[in-house]
């Protein structure tokens, strides 16, 4: 039996997607997509792990080495002084996450979330007015309004924002593939210690680099993952779900599955193991794809019809490592597509950023798809 093709709405809103990847990493988007078939695929001494259930028995049951290089924690390390989470290990790491608990728990988001919403409801006013409004602009006044707040810090938030942006962006050269750009590790040094800075200007704090390994993930998961979010609703005709609130919650999950705001997981195998019948070993590569492992690129966001938790829990890791602000997200873009959806914003304009570090809209602007009234419009 043929299977059903996707509704136009649903082809327009993929293909709009899928240009934050074939615009600015066409070559890897290529291969990914060509080799999405096989579970477990090595080239040379790096292993592509791209299957459901083999994605979460590399996370869950391979030993990773989580300072090695060309790693999430290796860049880190080399941007910092170590001890920010992504590169620690057994005691360490669950000592850290304690740390963060507060913040980044439900008592922490409930915190800050009144100072976020006063953001959202300020920067989406115009659309009340017919105007329009860039969403990218939004997520990074968003992203770092959130951090400052969070931290307790009195820096800028935009200052944040961009320092964190430019850590990421210069970082996420270390472990993709392709030519490195000249004196990118010191750029990458300089842009951290600025960020560092900004949280902690007197350098006193015993967790300076996990407060700004923080903000960096925070920063580039919200601009990613928000307007991505938004472009979905705007262009497959989700905004009715948007605006309920019995199904928001579930469409939230689904957005947050289908932008997988970090597609690829890089890490390194410690030592000799065995992942889905294929040998590894120590000192390989994994190029963990959550975007496939959670099925985003061929299962479109739907509130009626949700993926299992278990798969759209994928794209924030799985085990002891997963991503502690995966509830932060939740409640940030719930709010962001409540407001959003009582306008219907329609997108008309949208540009792609070649230099983010993870998939990202470089501008994205929408208008109310609202039509106005007579008072309104004479």
């Amino acid at each position: 039996m043929t299977p059903l093709l996707p509704p136009p709405a649903v082809r327009t809103a993929r293909r709009r997607d899928r240009r934050v990847y074939t615009r600015a990493r066409p070559l890897l988007f290529a291969l990914l997509a060509l080799t999405r078939t096989r579970p477990v695929l090595r080239c040379g001494r790096s292993v592509l792990v791209q299957d459901e259930s083999a994605y979460r028995e590399a996370l869950l049951h391979v030993p990773l080495d989580r300072s090695a290089p060309g790693t999430t924690g290796g860049a880190v390390r080399r941007l910092t002084d170590g001890g920010s989470l992504f590169d620690q290990a057994d005691g360490e790491h669950r000592a850290a996450r304690r740390a963060v608990a507060p913040l980044l728990g439900t008592a922490g988001v409930e915190r800050v979330r009144p100072v976020w919403r006063r953001t959202l409801t300020e920067a989406l006013a115009p659309l009340a007015a017919h105007g329009t409004v860039d969403l990218v602009d939004l997520a990074r006044l968003l992203s770092g309004v959130t951090v400052c707040a969070l931290l307790d810090s009195p820096a800028d938030p935009r200052a944040v924002a961009e320092a964190a942006a430019r850590a990421a962006a210069a970082a996420v050269r270390e472990h993709l593939p392709g030519p490195r750009l000249p004196h990118t590790g010191r750029r990458a040094a300089a842009a951290a210690a600025r960020l560092e800075g900004l949280l902690d200007p007197d350098r006193s704090g015993p967790d300076t680099a996990l407060r700004a390994m923080l903000a960096v993930a925070a920063v580039n998961t919200t601009v990613a993952a928000l307007p991505r979010a938004a472009a979905w609703c705007a262009d497959a005709g989700l905004w009715e779900q948007a605006a309920d609130d019995r199904l928001r919650p579930a469409l939230v999950t689904e957005l947050l599955r289908v932008t997988a705001a970090s597609p690829l997981l890089p890490r390194a195998v410690a030592a000799d193991t065995v992942l889905a019948g294929h040998a590894l070993r120590a000192g390989d590569r994994l190029v963990l794809v959550a975007r496939h492992a959670a099925r985003a690129h061929s299962d479109p966001p739907d509130a009626l019809h949700p993926a299992p938790p278990v798969r759209s829990r994928l794209v924030f890791g799985a085990g002891p490592h997963a991503c502690p602000g995966a509830g932060l997200a939740r409640a940030q873009l719930d709010d962001v597509l409540r407001l959003l959806a009582a306008h219907r914003p329609r997108v008309v304009a949208a540009r792609v950023d070649r230099r983010a570090a993870l998939p990202s809209w470089r501008t994205l602007t929408v208008r109310s798809g609202v039509r106005p009234t007579a008072t309104e419009a004479a």
